[in-house]
């Protein structure tokens, strides 16, 4: 079961059999699993901050593998790096593979027609999708003049959908859940090492 088809509003756990595969389920059968997204309770009118229950440390062990490309397209399109770790962890948990309901791929989640306007031939392959995802923020924080709310309200429900709702967060569930948690994440991922 892939990460990014469970409901938005199920908690996630996984764990990492002896074969290193991670398995995820939002009812755990056995105490090996560990809870690596929480539900946030229902979003208030703005938003709002939600808790952190994902361990740094094991976001900062799956971003260990793609930190060369999650580097390399931070610096390319002038964005911090936690951004890019957070949009990840939220959207695919770094699941290379992922598949959404809708059709959104890869490590970032990236629709087709998103994935064909910034040049990703293969959604699938870590390096296209990371810098694919990377050019599509660097747009939308220049297109949403660096407020990072709308930036993720728009990579989530679209740029026109903001738009649409007077440049504000569109009151789609979904999208209300998932700007708090990226936020949170971002915020966490960004404090120095030490006041975790």
């Amino acid at each position: 079961m892939l990460l990014a088809s469970l409901p938005a509003v199920a908690d996630i756990y996984a764990y990492a059999d002896p074969a290193g595969v991670i398995h995820y389920s939002n009812v755990p059968a056995e105490t090996a699993y560990e809870l690596v997204l929480e539900s946030p309770p229902e979003p208030t009118a703005g938003g709002g901050e939600v808790s952190l229950r994902v361990p740094l440390a094991l976001i900062n062990r799956r971003a260990a593998a793609y930190e060369p490309i999650i580097l390399a397209a931070a610096a390319a399109n002038e964005l911090e790096p936690e951004l890019l770790r957070a949009v990840i962890s939220v959207e695919s948990a770094f699941n290379p593979r992922a598949v959404s309901r809708s059709g959104a791929r890869g490590l970032m989640q990236l629709m087709p027609q998103t994935a064909r306007r910034y040049g990703v031939r293969d959604s699938f392959d870590p390096s296209q999708n990371i810098h694919g995802g990377a050019r599509y923020l660097r747009f939308l924080v220049d297109r949403f003049e660096n407020n990072l709310e709308l930036v993720v309200a728009a990579y989530n429900a679209g740029e026109n959908a903001v738009e649409r709702y007077g440049r504000s967060i569109p009151p789609y569930r979904e999208t209300r859940q998932y700007v708090p948690r990226v936020m949170t994440l971002y915020r966490a991922l960004s404090e120095p090492l030490g006041t975790q």
